[in-house]
C-alpha cells in the first residue's frame, strides 16, 4: 500500500538537483510512489537516450501505481467540473484520481490544479 505519491514537479525538482528536493525524497521514511501517468510525463519530455536513461534511474527510486478501471471516471467527471474554472488537464485528473481512490497524500509544486480536486491530500513537500 502506498504511503503518499509524488507528482512530476516533484520529480523534475530531484532530477535538476534542487538540494531541497533531493534532502526530501532522500530522507522520507518510507518509499513513496509516482503514478503511470507522472512516469509517462517525466520519460515523454526526455530529449534524448542519455536523458531517458537517467529518467528511469530516478523514476526507479519510487514504486509504480496505475489507474484502475473505475479511475477514468472519477478523473472525467473532475476535468468536466473544473476545466473552465482551473484549467485542469486530464493527465493532472488522472494522477489525481489515483490519490483520491487510495486516500493517500499528492505531493506537488502545483497546489493550483491539485487542491481543487484533491483538497487536503494534495501537499507541498517542501518550500
Amino acid at each position: 500500500m502506498s504511503v503518499g505519491i509524488v507528482d512530476t514537479t516533484v520529480i523534475l525538482h530531484y532530477f535538476r538537483r534542487n538540494p531541497v528536493a533531493r534532502a526530501w525524497v532522500d530522507n522520507l521514511p518510507a518509499r513513496l510512489s509516482v503514478c503511470s501517468v507522472t512516469w509517462m510525463e517525466v520519460i515523454e519530455g526526455s530529449p534524448n537516450k542519455a536523458h531517458l536513461t537517467a529518467c528511469t534511474t530516478l523514476l526507479d527510486k519510487f514504486d509504480l501505481l496505475y489507474p484502475t478501471a473505475d479511475d477514468p471516471w472519477w478523473a472525467m467527471a473532475q476535468l468536466e467540473r473544473f476545466q473552465f474554472s482551473h484549467h485542469i488537464d486530464k493527465e493532472d485528473c488522472l494522477i489525481a484520481s489515483v490519490a483520491h481512490r487510495l486516500q493517500v497524500p499528492l505531493y506537488t509544486h502545483n497546489l493550483k490544479d491539485m487542491q481543487p480536486l484533491l483538497g487536503g491530500l494534495a501537499l507541498q513537500p517542501y518550500p
